[in-house]
Formats: C-alpha cells, sequence, structure tokens
C-alpha cells in the first residue's frame, strides 16, 4: 500500500445514515455447505425486509465470483481472499446505513472471524444454515456434489475440501427441519426482538 493514502472523513455518519432508514446497518453472514440453502434463505429474508421499508442487499458466492472476484479460484487462498474482499464491502454497506446478507459456504472460522473484526461489536450476526452434507448431496441444484465426488472438481467443500461448523453463531437456521419461510420467520423474530430491525 502506497504511503501517500490518506482517509478521508465523509460529511455523512453511520449514525446519521441508520436514522434515516430506522434501522440498525449489519452483516448477516450466511455460511454453511453448498446447497444448505443459504441463498435461498438470504433473498427469501431480504424479500421481506425490502417489504418492511429496510434497506437490504444480498451479496451471493456465485454472483460475486461473476465480477468482483472473478479473478480467484477455489483453492484456499483464493477462498481466503474471496472472503477478505467480500468482508470489505461488506463494511461498506454497514457503514453506509445497510442490512448486508451475505451467502458464502466461508468453510473456515478464521477468515470469518475476519470478517468479523472488521465492523464494530454487533454489527457481524454469523447464521450458520445448518444442514447435513449428505441431504445437501441428495439436493445437489447444480450437479456440483456429483461432480465432485466424480473429481470432476478439486477442493469442493464437504467432500475433497474441510467445512469449519461455527462454534457460536448468533443464529442457526436447520434447514433440514425447516422450510425456507419458516427460516425467514425466525430471522425476522430474532432479529426484531433484538433490536436489529
Amino acid at each position: 500500500m502506497s504511503s501517500n493514502i490518506v482517509w478521508h472523513e465523509a460529511s455523512i455518519t453511520k449514525e446519521e445514515r441508520r436514522t434515516q432508514n430506522k434501522h440498525q446497518s449489519f452483516i448477516l453472514w450466511f455460511t454453511g455447505l453448498s446447497a444448505s440453502g443459504k441463498s435461498s434463505v438470504a433473498n427469501a429474508f431480504a424479500r421481506r425486509l425490502f417489504e418492511r421499508d429496510n434497506q437490504a442487499f444480498v451479496l451471493d458466492g456465485d454472483n460475486v465470483r461473476h465480477g468482483l472476484n472473478k479473478d480467484l479460484g477455489f483453492d484456499e487462498a483464493g477462498r481466503k481472499e474471496n472472503i477478505r474482499r467480500i468482508g470489505e464491502v461488506s463494511k461498506l454497506f454497514v457503514e453506509n446505513g445497510q442490512i448486508i446478507l451475505t451467502a458464502f459456504i466461508s468453510p473456515y472460522r478464521e477468515d470469518r472471524q475476519v470478517v468479523r473484526e472488521l465492523v464494530e461489536a454487533g454489527e457481524f450476526i454469523e447464521v450458520y444454515v445448518k444442514c447435513s452434507v449428505e441431504t445437501c448431496e441428495k439436493r445437489d441444484p447444480k450437479g456440483l456434489y456429483k461432480k465432485a465426488r466424480n473429481a470432476e472438481i478439486p477442493n469442493f467443500t464437504g467432500i475433497s475440501a474441510p467445512y469449519e461448523e461455527p462454534e457460536n453463531p448468533e443464529i442457526i437456521l436447520d434447514t433440514e427441519l425447516h422450510s425456507i419461510e419458516e427460516c425467514v420467520d425466525q430471522l425476522t423474530d430474532i432479529l426484531t426482538s433484538k433490536g436489529y430491525i
């Protein structure tokens, strides 16, 4: 990084933006295996937030790799950089007074912790979308598990690469037991009771 870079203070504060939006700004970090339901729950909840006049945006793992992170691979270094960049983008949304929903496998606890430390206490909410690898593999909407089993996809989380479950997530959504709508209701109830929305 150049030594000639100086931080420029914004003319509008995060608190002012939150006041105007009438809700807190924070990261809802959806983590879980491929096909666990992260993107489905995140997008359904974003719709719920939109209908409540909350400012929210979804960053989805596949979508981000079409643009911002299209230069990254799926080895450990590529995955770490993927999450680092998403963390920095998410922080910008928080500063802008918005709710950012991120749907990324983000298999490593260390990487999720790095993002948590980018923002203030209470601004990172880890949502573990819990679903067994067996059920995810049965769902397999993109056919990725089948390719991974046939060694067509290297470093596939849950098959040939590790997934480190969250140890103390703020929220657990069990998509084996609950529908997408039920998960959305759970999120709404939890975040309302805690004063986030």
